[in-house]
């Protein structure tokens, strides 16, 4: 209905066809390697790299996250919600599925690189879509970080994650808020809903009372 649902619909699906591509690219190389289509059983070097690479741009974790921010920012709140929760499944599945065998220096390098990032970028943004995209890679470069030592620690963290987010965004969506100023006047109209909005804010930031 709009050319930026359009651009963000294009940057979309160019980022994940690459990685796709990536993944299917690292699932051969390991046939090609080992003799069986199986990515639960990767030995060499380079079919995981290729791995950890592909799923991080699906994900959009540090150094491939620029897309995320960009591609939130042109779309509604509801296909938000849907990118930003529904959408990581898939990814999180394979990377739990397969964090045993990757690249521990690499994942924590891309974590924390995540983590910072994530916490830069929204500093100076005034656009909710975007603090929630930042929000996003922080968030899962803290998963990344702890996957490799405590997988099951990760899925909890993304199961957290999931509800914090989802209940955002359908926050934002009833207050009609897209930006910081729509936001501030949202008191007037509805307290209730705007004190709960702060405590999930709150709870997004992993601070107390919410910690």
């Amino acid at each position: 209905h709009h050319p930026r649902a359009t651009e963000s619909a294009t940057k979309y699906f160019l980022t994940q066809a690459t990685a796709s591509a990536l993944l299917l690219f690292s699932a051969a190389m390991n046939a090609w390697m080992t003799g069986e289509w199986t990515i639960t059983n990767m030995n060499s070097y380079t079919p995981t790299t290729i791995l950890t690479v592909a799923l991080a741009i699906k994900l959009g974790i540090a150094p491939f996250h620029l897309w995320l921010p960009d591609v939130l920012q042109g779309l509604d709140m509801m296909t938000c919600l849907i990118l930003s929760t529904w959408q990581k499944l898939a990814p999180m599945a394979l990377l739990i599925l397969t964090s045993h065998q990757l690249n521990t220096n690499l994942l924590t390098l891309m974590a924390l690189a995540s983590a910072i990032t994530g916490g830069w970028g929204a500093l100076n943004q005034t656009q909710m879509r975007k603090i929630m995209a930042y929000s996003s890679i922080a968030h899962l470069g803290w998963m990344t970080l702890v996957i490799s030592f405590a997988p099951g620690l990760a899925l909890l963290n993304l199961m957290i994650y999931l509800l914090m987010t989802s209940s955002m965004f359908m926050m934002l969506m009833t207050l009609n808020a897209t930006n910081m100023n729509k936001l501030s006047i949202s008191w007037l109209k509805t307290p209730t809903l705007a004190a709960s909005m702060m405590a999930g804010l709150l709870s997004l930031g992993g601070l107390p009372p919410l910690s």
